[in-house]
């Protein structure tokens, strides 16, 4: 199994996958997007989904609640910025990794526990005040995987724990579509390591599967794993171009500005 350096530096090697319509060319750069879209050849039998920012909006739970403890912990009032700035660094995909660097580098050493547990105090209900994970909402509709599950396998691989996953997605609908759910408390090594996606293939050939994901760790995972990845970048998203270039460099086969975007992909 390759080690985190190797991860993170190595080059991307182009996998024998065909595009109809516009290949991906690594040498001149292009990565195709919804304008030009491709169909994948061959068409995945597994779809892989990550959870944060694919299936579900964040942004007023988990990168909200990172805001905040990080005012708690530094007394600084940080910006959406620079939380994008670095959410999008390698091994960032985990937020309480994120908050313990992010925190250290202002000057306020802070270890893995305790970012973990400063934030918990403004994700979940605390002290009598409601938490932001409240403010959850599902980007995809039950019936929209009800409709893939017709066509592929579905599963997902997220960073969150076993509890945030069960509390957002236990009473949706579409939940049951799902055949195999990998979170951080299912594998050794968290993103971006391929743990998860192995763990779901199961000794399958990853050729057959497709990771669609938006951030760095997931773009290093799927590599690393020898799985197509497709990332969801919405256009007028903080750092769009470099971070489009950092997906095209990591191997992406295309962009997405929204999850239910995959569908032209797949005909």
């Amino acid at each position: 199994m390759a080690d985190r350096e190797t991860l993170l530096a190595g080059p991307f090697e182009a996998q024998d996958i065909k595009l109809k319509r516009g290949a991906y060319n690594i040498q001149r750069g292009t990565l195709p997007t919804l304008r030009g879209h491709t169909r994948l050849e061959p068409i995945p039998e597994i779809l892989i989904f990550d959870v944060d920012g694919v299936l579900v909006d964040v942004r007023g739970s988990f990168w909200r609640s990172a805001l905040e403890t990080m005012r708690f912990l530094t007394g600084r009032r940080v910006t959406w910025a620079e939380l994008y700035k670095w959410k999008n660094k390698p091994g960032n995909n985990d937020d309480w990794s994120m908050v313990s660097n992010w925190a250290t580098a202002l000057g306020r050493p802070t270890t893995y526990e305790e970012a973990r547990d400063a934030f918990q105090q403004f994700y979940w209900d605390y002290d009598g005040r409601p938490g932001n994970v409240r403010q959850e909402k599902m980007l995809i509709s039950a019936k929209q995987a009800e409709r893939w599950a017709k066509r592929f396998e579905l599963d997902l691989f997220t960073g969150r724990t076993r509890q945030e996953f069960t509390y957002t997605f236990e009473r949706w609908a579409g939940t049951r579509q799902f055949r195999t759910v990998v979170t951080m408390d299912d594998v050794t090594r968290k993103k971006p390591y391929p743990d998860g996606l192995l763990k779901i293939l199961g000794g399958r050939d990853p050729g057959t599967a497709l990771y669609v994901g938006d951030n760095i760790d997931d773009a290093l995972a799927a590599r690393a794993a020898g799985v197509r990845f497709l990332a969801i970048l919405p256009p007028g998203a903080y750092g769009y171009r470099q971070r489009a270039a950092k997906f095209r460099e990591l191997g992406a086969v295309g962009l997405l500005p929204r999850t239910t975007a995959i569908q032209p992909w797949l005909k």
